[in-house]
């Protein structure tokens, strides 16, 4: 019952305006409000400071600055075993194989490569029959997303769309839920071939940035889909291991990868916890090695 009014408040609330609002207190400065904010926050989901680059709460010039806090040098060591590491602290939602175009999402429910792409057959094609995870960041997780391997920038979509929730329970009960948030798509050219990184939006999310394009939503321009790649974007090649993007309040990262690309290691399973830079897959031409 209480499952099912989450998801029924979601639905006729207004997702905007509740997110945006949340964006704008994120921001604040006076140090009274995000003070006690940002403590309650550690307390309230238990946020492991001792490995961020600054520890005590109060140094943070507002939620936003803490919430996308980086973590100290070497705190998350990018495996050299492996082709692929993953690119986020989180949990896998799901992985597996792209089958007739659609991907698993959770519990009998999936939803359209398509569609989660904005609808470009260009893109489809790329994907079809590929590999896919996702990547579910907590609140109390790191938040930014780095590469899981090094990859040439093709090509950046922004795609307007709702802002559900992203958790588990949320994925279980809404339809095609990742392909009908708000999302930013990018597409890098790798070693195993095309590889996009969809970074998701979600209910009270107040922002995703990236390195190369700074803040892309919220936007005042962000109010239809865009594909935008700049001229002095088109020579941006991003190392294994380095930030790609990052969110303001957490979300979910879809990585997707073209047909026989790569090989996911065995000992991966939905709901498994992950860290930023251990082994995910191999490129599937070295994954007997």
């Amino acid at each position: 019952m209480k499952e099912q009014l989450f998801i029924l408040l979601q639905k006729i609330v207004p997702q905007y305006l509740i997110s945006r609002i949340v964006g704008c207190f994120a921001e604040c400065r006076n140090p009274t409000i995000k003070n006690q904010f940002i403590s309650w926050f550690i307390a309230k989901y238990n946020v492991d400071m001792s490995l961020a680059e600054i520890q005590d709460p109060t140094e943070f010039v507002n939620f936003n600055a803490f919430f996308t806090r980086a973590l100290k040098p070497g705190a998350r060591p990018i495996d050299q075993t492996s082709d692929l590491v993953f690119p986020a602290d989180g949990a896998i939602s799901q992985l597996g194989d792209i089958s007739n175009g659609k991907v698993f999402q959770a519990k009998g429910k999936d939803f359209s490569l398509s569609a989660i792409l904005g609808g470009d057959p260009r893109l489809v094609e790329k994907f079809a029959n590929g590999r896919f995870a996702t990547i579910y960041l907590s609140p109390r997780d790191y938040h930014r997303v780095h590469m899981p391997m090094t990859g040439k920038l093709i090509e950046t979509i922004y795609i307007p769309g709702d802002l559900y929730s992203v958790n588990q329970s949320t994925a279980e009960n809404i339809d095609e839920l990742f392909a009908r948030n708000e999302r930013l798509v990018v597409i890098f050219d790798t070693q195993v071939g095309p590889m996009a990184m969809i970074l998701v939006g979600a209910m009270i999310v107040a922002g995703i940035e990236t390195p190369f394009s700074g803040q892309v939503c919220p936007s005042a321009k962000a109010l239809q889909k865009q594909h935008y790649c700049t001229a002095e974007q088109q020579d941006i090649v991003i190392e294994k291991g380095a930030e790609m993007g990052r969110f303001k309040l957490g979300s979910t990262v879809v990585l997707l990868f073209a047909e026989d690309a790569i090989n996911w290691k065995e000992h991966l399973f939905p709901q498994m916890p992950t860290i930023l830079g251990e082994a995910m897959a191999d490129n599937n031409q070295s994954s007997d090695r």
